[in-house]
Parts: structure tokens; sequence; C-alpha cells
């Protein structure tokens, strides 16, 4: 078992950041997968950033080159540092981890960013 725990959301204007943490805990294989999801209103849910426990990334489209995913692996924490933050990227964020066994989501955190 795995506990997601994320913080970090909140209100922005148009042009901002944020930066949002998940910190997991329980029985984490040193081999996985944690990254960002995130769901609008009325939409799917979206993978937004992966990153791996040897520090692969990979983006969606729509985030590369203002989202920026990082680990502490020490800390058992990734982070999202978001940037030229736009109102489409609104939406509820949840971290995710995944390893050979297990797949755990996080409560989820808002981000609402205004025009």
């Amino acid at each position: 078992q795995v506990q997601l725990v994320e913080s970090g959301g909140g209100l922005v204007q148009a042009g901002g950041s944020l930066r949002l943490s998940c910190a997991a805990s329980g029985s984490i294989f040193r081999f996985n997968y944690m990254g960002w999801y995130r769901q609008a209103p009325g939409k799917q849910r979206e993978l937004v950033a992966t990153i791996t426990s040897s520090g692969s990334t990979n983006f969606a489209d729509s985030v590369k080159g203002r989202f920026t995913i990082s680990r502490d692996n020490a800390k058992n924490t990734v982070y999202l540092q978001m940037n030229s933050l736009k109102p489409e990227d609104t939406a509820v964020y949840y971290c995710n981890y995944k390893d050979s066994a297990y797949l755990a989501w996080g409560q989820g955190t808002q981000v609402t960013v205004s025009s």
C-alpha cells in the first residue's frame, strides 16, 4: 500500500506560477513512476507529466516548456513547478504512483487560473 499526500494548489492569475508537491509513503518500490494528471469539469483525466525513479521525464504537449517535474528520492516526494499558467490549466490535479505491483492516487488538489 502506498499513500500520497498532495499540497500546493490554489488560485492564481494567468501568467503566474504554482508548485505542487506530492509526498509518498508506505511500501515504495525503488523502481517506480510518479506523476501528475489533471481533470477539468466535463473532461477526461489527462496525463500532465511523469518522472521515473531514475529521473526520466515525459510531458504533455500542452504543458511542455511551461511545467517542470522533479523528485527528491530521499523524501519520496515529487514536485510539479507550473509557470506561465493559463486559464485552460484550471483543473483538479492528481498525484499518481505506479510500480510493478501497485497503482495509487492522491486525493486531488484544485488549481484555478483566472483570466
